[in-house]
């Protein structure tokens, strides 16, 4: 009975740190098997401990390659869905416009539609208008992509912010782009940010859209699924365990900031 009690007290406590652990156990496997020395080509049974490939990284031709590039792309998409995404999130809620519920609907169809419905889409637009499929053909699809979530995180943003902050610094003689830089912007910076980072990692994953639209392109994700079809390389598993540690420190690094921002605001 102490037991129940117990564990009706901690029920939500105990049902977030299972549901965590279950989303980390991937990680968790990838990390493990990042310091295996593997029998044959496949790298699915332990054998011993070992950090050659952690040491040498690049040892599997085309790998650092295409992650140089998949990072590339990433951020290049990052930066064109960020800015687009951004002014079209301030265009919906700020301003009143013909065809504004309608252009609402638009940018919440990539979200909503099958991600290969969207790749046959791009790639029949890029065969028609006669462009070479390649680099940019990859960018233009991921900007496409990644800007409906760009928009979802900055207009939530923009939606909760308290206009009497900017019509007090107008008030303070203060410019239309004096105000925006030094109070709207500032304001808005974390649903940008949130829309950046959300934009970076769908980029950086995807292989649906870039399978379509890629060519003889080949990037990170599409290396590693070519690379499962003749034998899993250690090195893929270590690349897997460096992004999974920066995400991590990333997001400690943000905390860390935050509560010391709480702190100094308090004090």
């Amino acid at each position: 009975m102490a037991f129940f009690r117990w564990l009706n007290h901690r029920l939500v406590v105990v049902a977030g740190l299972l549901t965590l652990g279950y989303l980390l156990l991937p990680n968790i496997v990838v990390t493990v098997f990042s310091f295996n020395e593997p029998k044959g080509r496949f790298n699915y049974e332990w054998q011993r401990f070992s950090t050659d490939a952690w040491t040498d990284p690049c040892g599997v031709a085309d790998l650092c390659g295409s992650l140089s590039l998949s990072l590339q792309i990433a951020a290049w998409a990052t930066l064109g869905a960020t800015v687009l995404g951004t002014m079209i999130a301030f265009a919906l809620v700020r301003y009143r416009f013909r065809a504004r519920g309608a252009v609402n609907s638009l940018i919440f169809l990539p979200m909503a539609m099958p991600e290969v419905v969207m790749a046959a889409s791009l790639l029949t637009l890029f065969l028609n208008l006669g462009a070479q499929l390649g680099f940019w053909t990859v960018l233009i699809a991921h900007i496409m992509f990644c800007l409906s979530f760009v928009v979802t995180a900055v207009k939530a943003r923009v939606m909760s912010m308290d206009p009497r902050l900017e019509q007090a610094a107008q008030d303070l003689y203060a410019g239309p782009v004096q105000t925006f830089l030094r109070v709207t912007l500032p304001i808005a910076a974390p649903g940008i940010a949130a829309g950046a980072l959300l934009a970076f990692a769908l980029s950086f994953d995807d292989f649906i859209i870039t399978n379509f639209n890629a060519g003889s392109t080949v990037t990170f994700p599409m290396f590693v699924w070519g690379s499962a079809q003749r034998g899993t390389p250690v090195q893929i598993n270590v690349v897997g365990t460096a992004m999974f540690l920066v995400a991590v420190l990333c997001v400690l690094a943000a905390m860390v900031m935050s509560n010391r921002r709480n702190r100094r605001r308090a004090s």
